[in-house]
């Protein structure tokens, strides 16, 4: 079991805990199944991006409170090379938490990186979240409200991502972008 496979399992089963939430409670409002949540609760599974986002939106919590365990001091240089990210299993995208949630600040800054033809689908984030995407390398496909628009490098798109988005790599070559999404305060 890795770290962050093991920072993931403890993580959700104190917030399950820390609710009084059953794993059937907890797969009703998240949308995952009891069977998989168990799973990653006992470290013997990790879910995909957006299985991952499912847990994240029904916890109503950010996406880097799961898969950072360090949050580096405010003025700490980072380098998204050398931080630790969360893989799918097939390898076809990662995300690595450039910036982990700041409650300051409300938000997060991800990057993330997609092998060719690799499609990622994003069910709604909590009502308000809004997500910035800005293409560093590649192409990208996004689907926001039902429509299609082709980012290529260079490019940005500013989104409320209450609601079902995805993306998807048309390229030949890696595709990589940031996102930075903004939480509403609570």
């Amino acid at each position: 079991m890795n770290r962050l496979q093991d920072h993931l399992a403890k993580t959700l089963k104190a917030q399950r805990a820390a609710r009084g939430w059953s794993l059937t409670q907890a797969a009703q409002i998240t949308g995952v199944s009891k069977a998989m949540l168990g799973q990653v609760e006992r470290a013997e599974s990790c879910p995909t991006v957006a299985t991952l986002w499912k847990i994240a939106s029904g916890f109503n919590l950010p996406l880097t409170f799961f898969i950072a365990p360090e949050v580096a001091e405010p003025g700490t240089p980072r380098c998204h090379r050398h931080l630790q990210g969360y893989h799918q299993e097939n390898n076809a995208m990662q995300v690595v938490p450039l910036f982990p949630f700041d409650a300051e600040t409300g938000c997060e800054v991800l990057v993330i990186e997609m092998v060719s033809g690799a499609c990622s689908e994003s069910s709604a984030h909590e009502p308000g979240v809004i997500e910035h995407v800005i293409v560093v390398a590649g192409e990208l496909d996004i689907a926001v409200d039902g429509g299609r628009q082709r980012l290529k490098e260079g490019e940005a798109l500013r989104f409320y991502a209450d609601r079902p988005h995805g993306y998807r790599n048309p390229g030949k070559n890696l595709l990589c972008f940031h996102n930075i999404i903004h939480y509403p305060r609570r």
